[in-house]
């Protein structure tokens, strides 16, 4: 009797099912912890591709789920393992909330320094408009204002970004001019001096949202949605070789250089807005490394 239950006393010792689950499962257990804490961003950059600088753009991905992004002001959702856009004002404070979901950090930004420039020999009429020009000034604002509302399902932003064009660089982002005495707003675009004629190209593909031979501002200009709501537009154009609605693809010709609207001179003004909000830095796309994500996508 002694013996037998000394037997059953050394089997129950041995048999331990619960200790056994635990063990079974402790596998899947660690795997569930590494997922969940690969979601949590110790910084931004473990989830955005690009500088966290004023005037930037910035392209963020979450793997797991549909999610949305926020940098200060700039926010976009998308589906698990799409890229979404985030931008950068110009004059940005030193740090922006970061979100990803419903996690908060806070992400430093590299300030720039700006120029100011003094430009003569603008026609008056185009610093000081005539009131007789009033309506069709009116008017071409509200279709700028739809064009610049597009948001493009597409996603040509990840060709990465071309310069549009050959030339002399006359005039960079964010820098203030002072046209004919009277201060402007800030600078905008970039821009390159070259003859009249020179092929424009698209530096990205995309819809094509706006397209017209003679604006009173611009010249011949053209709005391309790059996806998004990231809106390219090209100004002072001498022709125009592409309609609203077509879908270009990056280096395809849409126009040429002129010095249509307030120009003193053949250029093109590039500018790029995002989701009609703020004006982000042409120069720094150009640089945005996209290398390996559409292979992501």
């Amino acid at each position: 009797m002694i013996a037998l239950l000394a037997a059953l006393l050394v089997q129950t010792a041995e048999a331990d099912p619960i200790g056994d689950l635990i063990a079974s499962q402790a596998p899947a257990a660690e795997a569930m912890s590494d997922d969940v804490t690969s979601r949590i961003p110790s910084t931004a950059s473990d989830f955005c591709r690009g500088e966290f600088v004023q005037g930037g753009v910035v392209l963020c991905n979450h793997p797991f789920e549909e999610i949305t992004f926020s940098l200060g002001g700039s926010e976009g959702s998308a589906q698990a393992g799409d890229w979404v856009i985030l931008g950068i004002h110009r004059d940005a404070s030193e740090e922006l909330e970061f979100g990803v979901g419903s996690t908060r950090l806070m992400q430093p930004i590299t300030q720039r320094e700006y120029n100011i420039q003094t430009v003569t020999g603008v026609p008056q009429r185009t610093v000081t408009p005539d009131e007789s020009t009033l309506p069709r000034r009116q008017r071409e604002y509200a279709q700028k204002q739809a064009a610049f509302n597009s948001t493009w399902d597409g996603q040509g932003f990840l060709d990465g970004f071309i310069a549009p064009a050959e030339g002399i660089t006359t005039g960079v982002y964010g820098s203030q001019r002072v046209y004919n005495g009277t201060p402007g707003n800030p600078h905008w675009g970039l821009d390159w001096a070259n003859d009249v004629g020179t092929p424009i190209v698209a530096p990205a593909g995309g819809l094509v949202t706006l397209a017209e031979a003679d604006m009173f501002y611009e010249g011949g200009l053209i709005f391309i949605d790059h996806g998004q709501g990231l809106v390219s537009a090209f100004l002072h154009m001498s022709a125009v070789h592409v309609s609203e609605g077509d879908i270009v693809t990056q280096g395809q010709l849409i126009g040429e250089i002129g010095a249509g609207g307030r120009a003193t001179g053949a250029h093109l003004d590039w500018r790029v807005k995002l989701r009609n909000g703020f004006y982000v830095d042409p120069a720094l796309l150009m640089e945005l490394d996209v290398s390996g994500l559409r292979d992501a996508e």
